[in-house]
């Protein structure tokens, strides 16, 4: 994925150096100075060509120095030629590849599947996983009851598509006895059994707006404990992103500093702007990689954000990623996002 296609053409040996130099900041977070530069490229090279070579490329906005005698540190834009004309990607470690393939298995529900998606991703990169839940066109209400609890609570199970199944508790103004509620879910049932869960809420919040003057008790009661299930916000996931690992960024050195991390814990929390970002990514092909501020997240200017969708019979339903250091090592990162999405996918196929 490329953000910036208009860079400008540099030679060989500068692109060589580049990638020694950006392999080795990526590695120790620290500021490569040309000595060192001169040992890992292992060119026939002076310290003062190479000193040359490094000043054009500050020139061009591929490094700079944090100070004027330290060494140099890639930019953003260098990040960018880096990955999309200099990476070489390595194939996904055996190990890493058994573990996905043995944790994403198809005994999980559905959201255990998500979840142990992004515990994967934070476990084996060391960063935080982010994975958006899937998205259905359609999600078919098969079945609706409901079970009196305590204090006026009633537990509400839901049967969605095939086989899914969904429990959340509601607070009505009375209590209601088990008769009761049984009469207002067949009726339910015998509403809208089979209908798109959408169209379900659209009746109910139209109901909802009208007297009601000519609807018994039983109907009364029916629609108003279903415009507190089917309500817009509570019909998606109590969460759209589930998020794993964020305490991981506290080990980068450049993560640390104390507004930094306020920011971007913030933005785990409130969870719009990353799922917002993943949300650019539905309708793109394969991986996709923003670098610092190219989020447009200024919580995100000193990330990189990987990310890759999954899809179910073709579809694609959803995004998954890592949120780590602008030097994270993208060429054993990129593998484990592309392969994550490619396991959920396929594990997520008979639930959808």
């Amino acid at each position: 994925m490329s953000k910036n296609p208009s860079n400008p053409v540099i030679n060989e040996r500068a692109q060589h150096l580049l990638r020694v130099l950006i392999e080795r900041y990526i590695r120790d977070g620290e500021p490569v100075g040309s000595r060192t530069l001169a040992r890992d490229a292992a060119m026939e090279l002076s310290s003062a060509t190479i000193r040359n070579v490094m000043a054009d490329l500050e020139d061009m906005g591929f490094v700079k120095s944090p100070h004027t005698s330290a060494g140099r540190m890639p930019t953003v834009q260098g990040y960018r030629f880096f990955v999309d004309s200099l990476l070489t990607v390595q194939p996904l470690d055996g190990v890493d590849m058994q573990r996905l393939r043995a944790e994403l298995n198809l005994d999980l529900t559905r959201q255990d599947l998500v979840e142990r998606a992004s515990n994967l991703l934070s476990g084996i990169t060391r960063m935080a996983g982010v994975v958006m839940l899937p998205r259905r066109k359609q999600a078919a209400l098969r079945r609706i009851d409901f079970l009196p609890l305590s204090d006026k609570r009633v537990l509400v199970i839901m049967v969605i598509n095939e086989r899914e199944v969904q429990n959340r508790i509601i607070y009505t103004d009375r209590k209601y006895t088990q008769s009761e509620l049984e009469l207002a879910a067949n009726f339910l049932n015998e509403q809208f059994g089979g209908k798109d869960i959408a169209a379900v809420r659209d009746v109910i919040v139209a109901d909802l707006q009208q007297t009601h003057e000519d609807m018994n008790r039983m109907m009364k009661a029916a629609v108003e404990m279903a415009g507190q299930v089917f309500q817009a916000d509570d019909m998606q996931e109590r969460e759209d992103v589930v998020v794993a690992g964020q305490t991981n960024l506290m080990g980068f050195r450049e993560l640390c500093e104390v507004d930094t991390l306020h920011h971007l814990f913030e933005a785990f929390n409130q969870k719009r702007e990353i799922l917002h970002l993943l949300d650019q990514c539905v309708n793109a092909e394969g991986v996709q990689i923003f670098i610092g501020e190219e989020s447009g997240y200024t919580a995100l200017d000193e990330c990189s954000v990987v990310t890759s969708p999954y899809s179910v019979d073709g579809k694609v339903v959803g995004v998954l990623g890592v949120i780590g250091p602008t030097r994270m090592a993208y060429d054993r990162v990129i593998p484990i996002v592309d392969t994550t999405a490619r396991l959920l996918g396929a594990a997520l196929n008979p639930r959808e």
